[in-house]
């Protein structure tokens, strides 16, 4: 195997121990602060080139919201890092028993393309901090960006601990097959499957962060330019290509005919009469892509929108409406610049929709009514959930962000991903005295021992007493 004797080497540097202490960790964290301080502008220049992403936009998630999980780790890493003393019962009072927090060993991380920075960094940083040693595996869609940080992560990571692989399909399949002691992935389902398929074999946990169709339910009582406004900037984002976009709208036929002429103000206002020559609107990444988002236009009808140039891979921010749940756009995640809307009778109607499809990665609902979000909440399940906007819930490094069911397992960001990175292994170290106390629960047994016994060990529930 092409890729066996990284594997190796990797592991002999975790074995030797070398990532366990907090300063190795911090060394290296602060080490990845540099890479975004320096390399900041090439970083912009490479998602430019690869999906003409907008500056501000590729700074504020490929940099900004990185640099935050970087400095919320790097502030907290050693209230992390201690053991956690637990509740004991009355045989162990006298004993230590806590969670010691252990790196799992040497853990793959394979990276999308729609954040190419973003979305290797931020599960890199909770591995490292944990104490892992990780192998990276950056998308080969986004060139420039796999380019950059096959180039430059070196020079800033040891590199007897981490390593950057460029790879392929072909190639990614067989350096599955080594043994990995953890694997996080965040792609599509299909591949998904292919990843837990390839880490059963050796028994390999992993976090899968897939996606799907995230609904987004606006209610007859809202500030409807204000919606306008929320939904537009989360589905156009990168033009759409964002994991927990908005992928549909579901509201009644007289919020649709309020919600088109706020939707197209918002379009405007956001990127001009003609948002192909915005410098604020981005490009699908790359031509197959395109040719897949373009096909999806067929949809109900084009009532916003609906422009392609397929030289370019540009494609306007469209809105669709009197979509059916039959329409191809309503059979994938879209991951591009369309919003279909669907008409509902009402908020029941939404719940059942939503109910009747694979467990999305996000959920929004609109209301000026607290008690319409509260119940979509209440009544759906989903990755995450987020009332009265779009994308802000990924923002807090306080909040676990994963999928459930078809949209991913496990979760991170923040102290979750330390978590994730950690096996939390349960100890119990006992005192060598009081042997006495042990010989309740040797042979040979009694009753009396028993009654003993369970004095002792019986966990008792609250509030409730004994009548003697």
């Amino acid at each position: 195997n092409p890729y066996a004797g990284l594997v190796s080497h990797l592991r002999a540097a975790w074995l030797s121990g070398k990532t366990r202490p907090m300063e190795y960790r911090v060394a290296q964290l602060e080490a990845l602060g540099r890479f975004l301080d320096e390399k900041k502008q090439e970083i912009l220049e490479a998602t430019a080139l690869d999906m003409g992403k907008p500056s501000f936009e590729a700074y504020f998630t490929e940099i900004l919201l990185c640099k935050n999980e970087l400095n919320g780790t790097l502030n907290n890493l050693s209230h992390w890092m201690k053991d956690e003393h637990v509740d004991k019962n009355l045989v162990t009072q006298l004993d230590s028993a806590f969670i010691r927090k252990d790196p799992y060993g040497v853990v793959l991380i394979i990276a999308p393309w729609n954040y190419p920075i973003h979305l290797f960094l931020v599960p890199l940083i909770g591995a490292i901090a944990a104490g892992n040693c990780v192998i990276v595996k950056p998308s080969e869609t986004t060139k420039n960006t796999e380019r950059l940080v096959a180039e430059m992560l070196s020079c800033y990571l040891d590199t007897d601990c981490f390593a950057v692989v460029t790879a392929g399909v072909q190639e990614t399949t067989r350096l599955l097959e080594n043994k990995f002691d953890y694997i996080f992935f965040t792609g599509i389902p299909s591949v998904g499957r292919i990843i837990m398929t390839a880490a059963a074999k050796h028994l390999t946990p992993v976090t899968l962060e897939l996606g799907g169709k995230n609904p987004c339910y606006v209610s007859d009582t809202c500030d409807v330019q204000t919606v306008a406004r929320r939904v537009a900037w989360g589905r156009f984002f990168n033009a759409g290509q964002t994991c927990i976009a908005p992928d549909y709208v579901l509201c009644s036929v007289e919020m649709q005919e309020k919600l088109m002429p706020a939707l197209r103000e918002a379009i405007t206002e956001f990127f001009g009469s003609n948002p192909r020559e915005s410098p604020d609107f981005g490009r699908i990444v790359g031509d197959k892509q395109f040719r897949r988002v373009r096909a999806l236009l067929c949809s109900g009808r084009v009532a916003i929108g609906g422009q392609t140039d397929e030289k370019e891979r540009y494609i306007a921010p469209t809105v669709l409406a009197d979509v059916l749940p039959s329409d191809p756009a309503m059979q994938e995640e879209i991951f591009g610049p369309i919003l279909p809307i669907v008409v509902v009778a009402n908020m029941d109607e939404a719940i059942d929709f939503i109910n009747a499809r694979p467990r999305p990665l996000a959920i929004y609902a609109f209301s000026c009514d607290s008690k319409v979000v509260n119940q979509v909440l209440e009544r759906t399940s989903s990755g995450g959930f987020c009332g009265n906007d779009t994308l802000m819930h990924v923002t807090l490094t306080s909040l676990p962000f994963g999928g459930i069911g078809n949209s991913g397992l496990g979760k991170y960001h923040g102290k979750f991903t330390f978590d994730t990175f950690s096996h939390h292994r349960g100890c119990l170290h006992r005192n060598m005295g009081l042997e006495a106390l042990n010989t309740l629960r040797y042979p040979p047994y009694t009753q009396q021992k028993l009654g003993l016994l369970t004095a002792t060990f019986e966990v008792k529930r609250k509030g409730m007493c004994t009548l003697l």
